[in-house]
């Protein structure tokens, strides 16, 4: 009988005794290291990719938000060092300037006019187009064209030659028999022919709320026919209440927009805002302030009372709309 082979053994042990435990080194800390560096390139690359923006920021709409709000407190002409003044500029607009008021009546009236037709319009057309027309992509298009033209000056020269003396509008009224005037020139219709140029463009409005208008499933409309609601009733019923949301968009677009109008009123009065300041638009009325008269200081001002004007009738839109604005989550 034989005993253990010493020589097995032995290298049994030495197999054992090679085997070392595995040991698996420590991850990197997070922000040490390659990490680090890596972070870092990333976070200085970003930021040079942000430098234009942030001086165009502090340069071009900081910078001069809050030279505006200074001035608005001085005499300033462009020429001379601005005269501080304090509150002189604010209590003239308000106590001794009549133009001042009537360019806010009249540019109230456009506002309170002209955007209400406009976004009916718009409304309209885009129901139309939302039937499914052929060739939906060239009158989605063509319609949107003005809103792309309406602003600039060769259309408002060309609007200003429409409604005047010897304009289209009064070619066609001639085929009738009618005589017609100069409705630019014409105190009591020359605030009208702007609202008539504001409502041409629609185009922006449009394509909005058409594009809401794809978004109302089809189901509602089936679902309503079947219980035999007419076109009338699902407009009043699904249409109108799921599309409340962009009605509400665009009608804040647009108040601030028409607020801001002035090229129109300026290449149709030939920058006077006549006759009779009818077309005196506040952003008309505050450029022959500080461009013309050279009282900058006051035009400041103007600028800075516009600005509350616009935020305040933004924050009563959002208020309101709690009230007639129907999102699709809320209860």
């Amino acid at each position: 009988m034989s005993g253990p082979d010493p020589c097995r053994g032995s290298a049994v042990v030495d197999s054992l005794s090679l085997k070392k435990p595995v040991v698996t080194p420590p991850a990197p800390a997070r922000g040490s290291g390659p990490v680090v560096n890596r972070s870092r390139r990333e976070a200085l690359a970003a930021y040079a990719f942000l430098i234009p923006w942030f001086v165009g920021l502090f340069l071009i709409t900081v910078g001069p938000i809050v030279a505006s709000f200074y001035l608005s407190f001085t005499n300033y002409s462009l020429l001379e060092e601005a005269e501080w003044v304090g509150l002189d500029n604010y209590v003239k607009l308000f106590t001794e300037d009549p133009r001042f008021w009537a360019s806010l009546k009249v540019t109230a009236i456009y506002v309170v006019v002209s955007v209400p037709l406009q976004l009916g319009f718009a409304l309209a057309l885009a129901l139309l187009l939302d039937r499914g027309l052929r060739g939906l992509s060239f009158y989605r298009s063509v319609y949107y064209l003005p809103s792309l033209l309406g602003g600039s000056v060769a259309i408002a020269i060309l609007w200003r030659k429409i409604f005047g003396a010897d304009g289209l509008v009064n070619a066609v009224l001639g085929l009738f028999g009618v005589e017609g005037t100069s409705y630019v020139n014409n105190p009591d219709t020359a605030l009208s022919t702007l609202i008539l140029l504001h409502v041409w463009t629609f185009g922006a409005p449009m394509v909005i709320f058409l594009a809401g208008l794809r978004q109302i499933p089809s189901s509602y409309y089936e679902a309503a026919a079947i219980d035999g609601a007419g076109a009338v009733q699902q407009f009043r019923s699904i249409t109108l209440p799921l599309l409340t949301p962009i009605i509400f968009f665009n009608l804040v677009l647009e108040i601030i927009k028409s607020f801001q109008s002035f090229t129109q009123s300026f290449i149709v009065s030939n920058g006077t805002g006549g006759p009779n300041d009818s077309t005196l638009f506040y952003t008309l009325y505050l450029y022959l302030k500080g461009f013309k008269h050279y009282e900058m200081g006051y035009a400041s001002a103007m600028a800075w009372v516009l600005v509350v004007i616009i935020a305040g009738l933004t924050g009563i839109n959002f208020l309101a709309s709690k009230y007639w604005v129907f999102y699709g989550d809320s209860k």
